[in-house]
């Protein structure tokens, strides 16, 4: 299946590391998804202003950090934009959606974040 996004400027990931520490073991802390199932000739999407402006985490193995996109943290299938952060023993970040949903996700203050137009 390739996902459509946007992966997390590798130059700026430890810092963010450092200023957000992940709570769980697996760090994973790499992309944010625009939308799953795209066919193999669908276009990248296009450069966007993105900014991290909540967490959640629902201590027991997924912590995920909420982003904005060009100001909205709603994804066109009417989930949330995000970047797993990281995740404890047996869990996925596909969990980090159900967290979201669950849970709902507290306001950080907005820290601008590079993110490079991809496909994975």
């Amino acid at each position: 299946m390739r996902v459509l996004g946007w992966k997390l400027d590798r130059r700026e990931r430890d810092a963010l590391l450092a200023l957000i520490p992940p709570a769980y073991d697996r760090v994973v802390a790499d992309h944010v998804t625009l939308r799953a199932g795209a066919g193999p000739d669908e276009a990248l999407p296009r450069a966007v202003n993105a900014e991290i402006v909540g967490a959640t985490d629902d201590h027991g193995g997924v912590q995920a950090l909420v982003v904005a996109i060009d100001g909205e943290t709603d994804r066109p299938d009417g989930s949330t934009y995000h970047i797993t952060w990281s995740l404890g023993s047996g869990r996925s970040a596909r969990e980090s959606n159900d967290v979201l949903r669950e849970r709902g996700w507290r306001e950080l203050d907005p820290m601008p974040v590079t993110l490079v137009p991809a496909a994975f």
